[in-house]
């Protein structure tokens, strides 16, 4: 098999395991079986077990220097004690495809932070990009009158969202370090400093965690959350993006909703209401626009 089209599969099933996840760890917070926090240690904790084999096996050549360890620390709070922590909470409350959706805005926010922070050009088309995506958002927050397992929706959907701001916040710190040392050690100290600050955060509820309901099913389950859903979906993706591009790799995002709408519906028995296809649509434009090529673009600065 050609290495792009093991990179287009790895993208793609990157997302497919993101989408996947969405509705297991709904399954599991839904049904009371596991808080999102500790289910949130356990699947960071897995990993970084698993990326520190990894290094066993192939050592990294370039060792940490002292001078980046604040920016990994940074990567940490806003990758995993900020993002994960919000997002898994914000999932807990809301519904899978509002989550799914609501994720959609990151590659608009990454636009509009990289404005802010390192200057860029903001065009007319991001300006409308923007627009249309806090519109899409707007609905989906407005609207709670679908079915599911929900507790708030209106506080579940702002979490998310704040979750992706975080996020956005961590792309743009890690990208430098992404040039200096090899990704893989990038994410595993990524991870591991995001367990030490996690850990506090969701103990409590890890020794909560419902171990003696869990069948044959749930053990699968959970397992899929940790390495296809997590470990397996970080490394695909960096694959993913270093021979394909970022360019390239960030189409695949559009892919995520569809698995995880398909998921839901079928898993959750969620509905896919007229509100929902109209929010999609305008959070997908919003995202088109927000990063369409600027040499299409003739807009002022």
């Amino acid at each position: 098999m050609k290495t792009n089209t093991k990179a287009h599969l790895g993208l793609l099933g990157t997302n497919l395991f993101f989408a996947i996840n969405l509705s297991a760890i709904k399954y599991f917070t839904g049904h009371n079986y596991a808080g999102p926090y500790g289910l949130n240690v356990i699947r960071v904790a897995v990993s970084v077990l698993l990326f520190w084999l990894l290094f066993l096996i192939n050592p990294a050549k370039k060792r940490i220097q002292k001078k980046d360890m604040g920016r990994f620390v940074l990567c940490a709070l806003t990758a995993l004690a900020i993002n994960q922590m919000l997002f898994m909470k914000g999932l807990s409350y809301t519904w899978s495809i509002h989550a799914s959706l609501l994720l959609l805005i990151t590659p608009i926010m990454i636009t509009f932070i990289a404005g802010w922070i390192l200057k860029e050009k903001i065009t007319r088309f991001k300006l409308i990009g923007l627009l249309l995506g806090i519109t899409g958002a707007v609905i989906l927050i407005g609207s709670h009158q679908n079915s599911g397992i929900g507790n708030d929706v209106f506080m579940g959907d702002i979490l998310v969202i704040l979750s992706t701001i975080s996020y956005t916040f961590y792309l743009i710190l890690v990208k430098p370090l992404m040039h200096t040392y090899d990704s893989m050690a990038v994410m595993r100290w990524v991870f591991t400093l995001g367990l030490i600050m996690i850990l506090p955060l969701g103990w409590n509820e890890l020794v909560k965690t419902s171990w003696p309901v869990f069948g044959f099913f749930d053990y699968v389950l959970l397992f899929i959350i940790v390495v296809p859903g997590t470990f397996l979906a970080y490394i695909f993706n960096v694959y993913g993006i270093k021979i394909l591009g970022a360019s390239i790799a960030g189409t695949y995002i559009y892919s995520q909703p569809v698995f995880a709408v398909i998921i839901a519906m079928i898993f959750l028995k969620e509905q896919l209401e007229p509100y929902k296809i109209i929010a999609a649509v305008l959070i997908f434009c919003g995202v088109y626009f927000a990063n369409r090529p600027q040499s299409t673009d003739h807009s002022p600065q």
